[in-house]
């Protein structure tokens, strides 16, 4: 029962945070000109969108009610909510999308690591759950670190962005990817809200980045599949990659994320440099 009750009231702290987020023009509704002690919608405005009762919604913020299938779909309609949103908030409540079962360490097949290690060109690796890093190519190493010279604890993606001045200097648009990064984290918590290993991560990086703690705090969830990024590579200078994420099919909690540069730019040129001097390193290395 207790348990019941903390995620209500997570969902409700959730509703509240989305509808902080909106204006009533960006809702269709005529402002009213009266001042507004906070911003975003109002209770009633997202009631009346919703179709419901003031109370009714009001109960539902504070945690006081288990919520219908139908009256979710209202609000996330009201609330103009993304599909990565819609999962989370379904989540919360229990309804149609399923907890998955931790079954123990993730392993990444020798095929998908063979993948890896012919894009090598594009850094790539697979992530797992809580953005775990759990298998890299030559290129992913050239262009962000050697990731086996840290330990499973450090290897993270999320964990890098926030608490690794390296990589945090890496990204031209740290904020964006770090907000992204916190983002897609925020979903694994629905399901799994009592999980030790995500409860420590998300307590770690609370206490050592202010960012984290403030982003987290919006409970802004997301499951972005592409996207461009632009880095500041100490070596080979700025680079453009266009960033794909697949999702296994047989295993949700795994992610396959590839970066590509544009044939014949600037970047293509960079990345082609970097990935040579990489594999002349490692050829270096393997013969002393």
């Amino acid at each position: 029962m207790a348990e019941d009750r903390s995620t209500r009231g997570e969902l409700g702290a959730f509703l509240k945070a989305r509808r902080a987020e909106l204006t009533p023009a960006a809702v269709g509704l005529a402002d009213d000109g009266t001042l507004r002690r906070v911003p975003g919608l109002r209770r009633e405005e997202v009631a009346r969108l919703a179709s419901i009762s003031v109370d009714y919604y009001s109960r539902i913020e504070q945690g006081r009610l288990q919520v219908s299938a139908t009256v979710l779909g209202a609000l996330a309609r009201a609330l103009r909510l993304d599909a990565g949103q819609q999962a989370y908030l379904y989540e919360l409540a229990g309804k149609p999308i399923a907890r998955r079962i931790r079954r123990g360490p993730q392993r990444v097949r020798p095929s998908i690591h063979r993948l890896l290690d012919q894009l090598d060109r594009s850094p790539a690796m697979v992530l797992g759950r809580y953005n775990d890093i759990l298998a890299w190519n030559a290129a992913a190493t050239a262009l962000y670190l050697d990731f086996a010279q840290l330990s499973l604890q450090e290897r993270n993606y999320t964990r890098l962005l926030f608490l690794d001045p390296g990589i945090r200097n890496l990204h031209v648009e740290w904020e964006a990817a770090a907000r992204l990064s916190a983002a897609t984290l925020r979903l694994e918590t629905a399901g799994n809200p009592d999980d030790a290993r995500l409860t420590a991560l998300v307590g770690e990086l609370s206490v050592r980045s202010p960012e984290f703690r403030q982003w987290w705090g919006g409970r802004v969830v997301s499951s972005a599949s592409h996207g461009t990024k632009h880095f500041r590579h100490p070596l080979a200078g700025p680079l453009t990659l266009e960033c794909d994420t697949w999702t296994s099919p047989d295993d949700p909690d795994k992610r396959l994320v590839v970066l590509t540069a544009e044939p014949g730019s600037p970047s293509d040129e960079a990345l082609r440099i970097l990935t040579s001097w990489s594999a002349e390193d490692t050829s270096t290395e393997s013969t002393q």
